[in-house]
């Protein structure tokens, strides 16, 4: 398996990096991390990753995410940026958000996506990194509003690999949206689960 698969020609690149990028792409494989699956070729989408359990999840994220040279928008607690951690995570792509204070957030994504020539906007659906029982449901409403689909990217630790999964196109329902979505993710395991 490859550590790290190629981009498509429509995703957007970070200015090329060839040492960050080649230390990331390093550093994957002395951790014993690699890819499955095929990005999708979109200019816009939002993207999930799941199952969001541990920080390693964060760090083997960022990892994936510099090596390749993508550009993404991921949104983080804004208690994480934190200095030095939060000028790092706004270089990498992060926008900090007040959880305590939902009400715009989904308007602020969502029109940031509409507004764009080419984004994806990368969030964990889970919303924390505690065992959940119902997935918070601000990636559908941000999706929905840019009128983007969803793609499904994984961390499955048993095996060490993050992974690219299907590409959700959404109907008005959803309740049925989500459960169809959670339900890919069943097999996928993260740290200590």
């Amino acid at each position: 398996m490859p550590t790290l698969i190629p981009l498509p020609p429509s995703a957007d690149r970070l200015p090329p990096s060839p040492v960050l990028e080649k230390t990331c792409a390093w550093l994957l494989r002395r951790l014993g991390w690699s890819m499955r699956g095929e990005w999708p070729d979109l200019k816009k989408m939002v993207v999930i990753a799941a199952p969001h359990t541990s920080i390693w999840d964060v760090i083997i994220g960022l990892l994936v995410i510099q090596g390749m040279g993508l550009k993404v928008v991921f949104m983080g607690k804004k208690e994480a940026f934190f200095w030095p951690a939060g000028a790092l995570l706004k270089h990498f792509g992060g926008m900090p958000v007040d959880r305590s204070a939902p009400g715009g957030i989904i308007e602020q994504a969502a029109g940031m996506i509409r507004d764009s020539e080419r984004l994806w906007f990368a969030l964990a659906p889970e919303g924390t990194r505690k065992p959940v029982d119902k997935w918070k449901t601000g990636f559908w409403k941000i999706a929905k509003q840019a009128g983007v689909p969803v793609c499904c990217a994984y961390f499955h630790f048993p095996e060490k690999t993050v992974g690219i999964g299907p590409v959700f196109h959404l109907s008005d329902d959803m309740e049925a949206d989500i459960a169809k979505i959670r339900a890919w993710y069943v097999p996928f395991k993260g740290k200590g689960r």
